[in-house]
């Protein structure tokens, strides 16, 4: 299958294209500068322009571009390029496909578990509602400008949890604390992650290209945990304590908005959708995931 991707050059971008290219299918990327090969093509998301011709043959168009949430203030402004990165980059795919007499098949657009906002401890499947927030408003609008794809085209929306990686990502800032024995859990704890391991986003990302599945998908673990166990797992895995805990009072004043949404929301997700389309996670425990990030071989 021809896959065409938006916003392949993060830390998921990177993990997928390989995923993809591994299970044989060919990737064309879409990025704003200069085309480096013939496997990328030039566009202008903040301009919406996108030559309809970039999508012309492909299966499936993978949508993953936004601006980064978490390694800026929000500002005003940036909180506009928050939204406009993520909305009008995927109007403008939407669009190029309405310009096609034949549009790929199916539109993986990327949302996130900000979707829900800060829900507590309520177990949150595919149709719990919104919530309130900076976040849960982008992924509104977010989801929303997915669905103007054309009729006939499957469109997927992943909430993604936090994402446990080795090196990047979610645990970018956490991990050296914990390497180092300085780190702790966020605020009192008991707010809950829906985590997820990167080769286990990889695998399902495969499983939605192939499986009629549509509409929003909580991509996450089948194991709940809040931010305790979850530090106390990677301390354990580290065999490194992990008692240093930052007050919420100390992260709401360094990052106002940023530790609320980001640090302290919890949202309770359960992956009903995955579950039910038979998805075989390769890190569904905790303790497995903890293992997997500490390592040090590739396996």
């Amino acid at each position: 299958m021809r896959i065409v991707m938006a916003g392949a050059s993060g830390l998921l971008g990177t993990s997928l294209s390989a995923a993809f290219r591994n299970a044989g299918h060919d990737v064309v990327t879409l990025v704003r500068r200069e085309p480096a090969s013939a496997a990328e093509v030039r566009w202008d998301p903040a301009a919406g322009q996108l030559d309809p011709g970039a999508l012309a043959g492909a299966g499936a168009v993978v949508n993953l571009s936004g601006a980064g949430i978490g390694d800026r203030p929000w500002t005003r402004k940036r909180v506009d390029e928050l939204f406009n990165s993520r909305v009008g980059s995927t109007q403008a795919l939407t669009e190029a496909m309405r310009q096609l007499d034949s549009p790929p098949s199916v539109f993986i657009s990327q949302s996130g578990s900000g979707y829900y906002g800060d829900a507590g401890n309520t177990v949150l499947r595919e149709s719990a509602p919104p919530g309130s927030g900076i976040l849960s408003r982008i992924c509104v609008e977010w989801e929303a400008a997915a669905l103007t794809a054309p009729a006939g085209v499957r469109v997927v929306m992943p909430r993604t949890g936090v994402v446990f990686s080795r090196s990047g990502g979610a645990l970018g800032r956490l991990l050296p604390l914990l390497r180092l024995g300085v780190g702790g859990p966020f605020g009192n704890g008991r707010q809950f992650w829906p985590w997820v391991t990167l080769p286990d986003v990889s695998a399902a990302f495969l499983l939605l290209l192939e499986t009629p599945v549509s509409g929003p998908v909580n991509l996450c673990a089948p194991e709940d945990a809040d931010v305790n166990a979850i530090v106390a797992a990677l301390a354990h895995a580290l065999h490194r304590p992990a008692v240093l805990r930052v007050p919420a009072f100390a992260l709401r004043l360094v990052m106002r908005d940023l530790a609320e949404e980001l640090l302290l929301s919890s949202q309770r997700m359960e992956p009903a959708v995955l579950s039910a389309a038979g998805f075989q996670w390769q890190h569904p425990a905790l303790a497995q995931a903890a293992q997997w990030v500490v390592r040090k071989d590739k396996g």
